[in-house]
């Protein structure tokens, strides 16, 4: 598809990070799958992954860590 950002690039499959900062936490979730802008690296994250990262953040939510550090494909 073409990049809404920039509208010049189209996009291939990649990985990208993901980060949450909610209630003076962080989250990060790293090689999350998605679309990547060729031209401007903009990254377009799949409803499903989508759902995935929500659940991710939520079971964050329950650690005492202040950051936490994921990879996405080990991430329960």
């Amino acid at each position: 598809m073409t990049c809404i950002i920039c509208r010049h690039g189209e996009t291939r499959p990649g990985t990208t990070t993901v980060t949450f900062h909610e209630a003076g936490r962080t989250t990060v979730v790293n090689e999350v799958p998605a679309e990547v802008c060729e031209n401007c690296g903009e990254a377009y994250v799949a409803e499903d992954t989508t759902t995935r990262l929500l659940a991710i953040a939520a079971d964050a939510r329950r650690s005492e860590a202040t950051v936490l550090v994921r990879d996405y494909a080990s991430a329960a």
